[in-house]
């Protein structure tokens, strides 16, 4: 079990990796095309993804987690999940190209509709992937899945990029989608050798673990995507596209940091689901390390949005501002919750998940309809804020009860980041305002550097002060020091529970 565990830290290093690569290509495209294209080429292409994610329910069964959650799965398993992601991904295809009219219908958007008919032979390709690939998770080889992932991405930026130059609109970005998951199917026969073939021999057992999750993705939609049918409706693509890109600027360095680690510990969750204390203390490990990342990112966020905001995208996007700073905390407080989910599924019991999703979508349609009309865009950010605050509280309760933890468990980890995070919030509070009262024509650019530095040395400061003065206990202040420590080639402190073992 100890190599589970090594592995798991191996894959998640792995997959943070990619994601730095990816962020930063993400981040790079991101700049580029806010400064090319306007709000509304953003909110037309959400409005069409927002009907591909809702066609594309009819396929998310989760046929990949099923594999790696069955360490028995043999070749009948991958080929009849493999035929089922054809046979789905048809009938969406099919399925997106007679909506495309009523959706434009529904939005009163005329130039939604060959947007629809090209995403939607993507979709269709997207469901011809090599299924062998979710080897690379399953057996923890996620260097492969990084390549795998990187070359995905590299394709679509070094396509889309070029075209928003050349072409100045939002076809730049559809073409540039479709063909990534062209490249991705080519990558993925080319990678792996595994050649599925058609075969349902195996839907009995697939479907027995999957139905739950079909489930839990038709409310991981309600969540994400019914704001988007709401905005779009009602107040338009321009709106849409300030909410659509302000929720993607709050959440690059939170969940979007923290879903690779999700991915790569899942497997090892599944590895020791059976050995309760080893899952347990995988559970801590990986909880302790997502709150060191997530709360100053989300934080600091929060706090520089209107820095970042006037010097990455342009004043034309001023009205992400607010939004930013509010998504920004919801992406922090999510990500805390978010590994979770793994766990649920892990030990077999998906529906767990399923009923606090029940819960989430209850409370946050309920706000959306309530906040949009009133406060637009701003509002819709204020109903994530409050909905995550609220089903965190029965989150941390179940999970507790179903590993038989302790709340002294979850106040060790919280409690050092938490006043970290306090002590970086005061520093940027008192001393930006009295840097900018100083030197009232200072770039925005040396503002945000200044920002950045102070929060991060304040909270790393903080932290790492907290850590010494609690005798340095496990966690993950000790593993990052370590890490980086190696990488000096110096030697690695040992924790009070070493020196006492």
């Amino acid at each position: 079990m100890a190599v589970v565990g090594k592995k798991m830290a191996k894959g998640a290093a792995w997959m943070v990796l990619f994601k730095f690569a990816d962020r930063g290509l993400g981040l790079v495209t991101l700049i580029i095309l806010a400064r090319l294209l306007l709000p509304e080429d953003f909110g037309l292409i959400a409005m069409a993804m927002s009907l591909i994610a809702m066609v594309e329910l009819l396929h998310a069964f989760g046929f990949d987690m099923a594999l790696i959650h069955n360490q028995s799965a043999e070749r009948r398993h991958f080929d009849t999940a493999w035929t089922f992601d054809v046979i789905f991904a048809t009938v969406s295809a099919v399925l997106l190209v007679v909506l495309a009219l009523p959706a434009a219908e529904f939005y009163r958007e005329d130039r939604l509709a060959p947007i629809i008919y090209a995403l939607a032979f993507g979709s269709f390709v997207q469901g011809l992937e090599n299924i062998g690939v979710v080897e690379f998770r399953r057996q923890l080889n996620f260097d492969k899945e990084f390549k795998f992932l990187l070359a995905k991405r590299l394709a679509s930026f070094f396509i889309t990029v070029p075209l928003a130059l050349v072409w100045r609109d939002y076809w730049a970005l559809v073409v540039g989608m479709v063909a990534g998951k062209l490249i991705g199917l080519i990558m993925s026969y080319w990678m792996h050798p595994y050649r599925p073939r058609l075969s349902l021999q195996a839907a009995r057992e697939l479907f027995r673990f999957s139905s739950w999750l079909l489930l839990n993705n038709l409310l991981f939609f309600a969540k994400n995507r019914s704001t988007e049918l709401i905005i779009g409706r009602q107040l338009g693509p321009t709106q849409l596209g300030v909410y659509t890109l302000s929720n993607e600027i709050a959440n690059l360095p939170t969940t979007e940091l923290i879903a690779p680690i999700n991915r790569a510990v899942y497997p090892g969750y599944a590895k020791v689901s059976g050995e309760v204390a080893q899952l347990q203390q995988n559970f801590l490990n990986v909880l302790g390390l997502i709150i060191v990342f997530a709360l100053p990112a989300g934080l600091g966020i929060a706090l520089t949005a209107d820095l970042i905001v006037p010097l990455f995208l342009g004043d034309q996007w001023s009205a992400t501002i607010p939004v930013i700073s509010i998504l920004a905390l919801y992406g922090a407080v999510s990500a805390l919750q978010s590994n979770i989910t793994y766990v649920f599924l892990a030990i077999g019991k998906p529906k767990i998940e399923t009923f606090l999703g029940i819960a989430y979508v209850i409370i946050l349609i309920s706000l959306l309809l309530t906040l949009i009309p009133a406060q637009g865009v701003v509002g819709a950010a204020w109903a994530y804020l409050i909905t995550v605050g609220i089903i965190t509280i029965p989150t941390l309760l179940a999970i507790r009860h179903e590993l038989g933890l302790h709340a002294r468990q979850f106040l060790d980890i919280l409690w050092r980041p938490l006043l970290a995070g306090a002590a970086m919030y005061w520093a940027l509070e008192v001393t930006m305002p009295a840097i900018r009262a100083g030197w009232p024509d200072m770039p925005v650019a040396l503002a945000l550097a200044a920002a950045v530095l102070t929060g991060a040395s304040t909270y790393g400061g903080a932290l790492l002060g907290l850590w010494a003065l609690a005798r340095q206990p496990d966690g993950a202040e000790l593993e990052l020091l370590k890490l980086v420590r190696s990488r000096l080639g110096l030697s690695t402190p040992e924790s009070t529970t070493d020196s006492a073992g």
